[in-house]
């Protein structure tokens, strides 16, 4: 992975940065884009060979900036991390808000469709080249009161397996990651929404999605950066259009 050049959206926390890092230990250049400036100061301080971009990926004039900084800074681009994402309220399809349907349309489909664009013309200059597109357990389960993020994330799946078609013959990978229950503080306000949707408390709705598992642990969030890797390194080559859960073996989305 020794001088790999890599993107990664949304990188500066959570999932996003647990890629980052891993990458970053196995050798590789990072550039990261988030939304949130402190965090990404952290980030790129921690590591010299970590760059970033602030800003919002559903803004045009952000891609612009973001994609001339990848340029400056890797001189091209090996991987591209496709993590930016939202969640969106919990409430039923009846009530469900269309301003809000609209916003997470936007930053989990509209977003990875518009970056990945602009990055396919850089990775056809890579021998290397890879797509990895974080998902979700929701993706791969209906997901009652979060259709919007539900509904993104089964449409993501689709367009990685649209990539792998496409890009095979350019020797690029796109494959599709689903975690589950991942440690951190996301984990904590999915599990604070679904109890204020079930009238019940976080603790009753941790042991109903532990129970959702075979695995009763939260997955800890370096193992999905470690599987990313796995993907974009030498012994991933040939894995292309897959869809990759890594939930304990969960039975549902919720």
């Amino acid at each position: 992975m020794d001088g790999q050049r890599v993107l990664v959206t949304a990188g500066a926390a959570g999932i996003g940065l647990a890629v980052t890092e891993a990458f970053v230990a196995a050798g590789a250049r990072v550039h990261v884009v988030d939304l949130d400036e402190a965090a990404l100061a952290e980030a790129t301080r921690r590591s010299a060979t970590t760059t970033g971009t602030v800003g919002d990926v559903t803004d045009p004039a952000v891609v612009e900036r973001l994609f001339a900084d990848v340029e400056r800074e890797l001189g091209g681009l090996d991987v591209l991390v496709n993590n930016a994402g939202v969640a969106g309220p919990t409430a039923p399809v009846e009530d469900y808000d269309a301003e809000a349907w609209n916003s997470v349309l936007a930053v989990n489909l509209t977003a990875t469709f518009v970056i990945t664009q602009r990055a396919i013309p850089l990775l056809k200059r890579s021998d290397r080249g890879s797509i990895i597109v974080m998902s979700s357990v929701a993706g791969r389960f209906g997901y009652p009161n979060r259709v919007a993020y539900s509904t993104t994330k089964w449409g993501l799946v689709g367009f990685a397996k649209t990539l792998a078609l496409e890009l095979g013959p350019h020797g690029i990978t796109a494959n599709t990651i689903h975690p589950g229950a991942v440690a951190g503080p996301r984990i904590e306000r999915v599990l604070a929404g679904r109890a204020q949707a079930a009238g019940t408390d976080v603790e009753t709705e941790r042991a109903k999605a532990l129970d959702n598992q075979s695995i009763r642990e939260l997955t800890d969030p370096a193992d999905v950066g470690a599987l990313a890797v796995f993907l974009a390194g030498p012994h991933g080559r040939s894995i292309s259009g897959q869809v990759l859960p890594i939930d304990g073996d969960s039975k549902s989305a919720q």
